[in-house]
């Protein structure tokens, strides 16, 4: 895990209850609204994998994009969105999830990865682990390596590393 950037905090609001009762929803768009912040944000994520060859950057809808395609660029790596049911035309392969709240699926188009590429996983926060590990799955059916899962922001009490297994996982902020 990367050192605590707690700068990232200050750009960060908590709505409580939202999505529903009892969740404390972290907005980044605060961070996204600041240049500054965001490049920031973006440089960080890209420093924690320099010591990593990346031949794809795999964004999470819909947060994940607004992080992952930047990352992408810096590191020269292409871009690979993984979204949620129908919003893909092509064929794609399908992992169903668990949040915090409920259940969700997700899809990849069956080409976005080769076997033997080396894959970012990006979202802009880890929590309880559910849609960083089904991403982690769709890019493993499809042959790719994961080099490890960045976010921006880790809700650590709902334990979401532990479903990444023995990837390498950086996040720039704890709570």
């Amino acid at each position: 895990m990367a050192a605590d950037a707690t700068w990232v905090r200050d750009h960060i609001r908590a709505i409580d209850d939202y999505p529903q009762e009892g969740v404390t929803f972290r907005d980044i768009t605060p961070l996204l609204g600041n240049e500054a912040a965001f490049g920031r944000a973006v440089d960080d994520l890209v420093t924690c994998f320099h010591d990593v060859s990346v031949d794809r950057v795999v964004g999470v809808e819909s947060r994940g994009f607004i992080l992952a395609a930047p990352v992408a660029y810096r590191l020269r790596a292409g871009f690979v969105p993984v979204r949620k049911p129908g919003k893909l035309p092509w064929a794609v392969a399908r992992e169903e999830y668990e949040l915090e709240y409920g259940t969700d699926k997700l899809e990849i188009h069956r080409d976005a990865i080769h076997p033997g590429e080396k894959i970012l996983v990006v979202d802009d926060v880890l929590a309880t682990g559910g849609t960083a590990a089904a991403t982690g799955r769709l890019v493993e059916t499809l042959g790719g390596v994961i080099v490890g899962f960045g976010f921006l922001i880790e809700l650590a009490s709902l334990q979401g590393r532990g479903k990444l297994g023995e990837h390498r996982a950086e996040s720039l902020t704890v709570y």
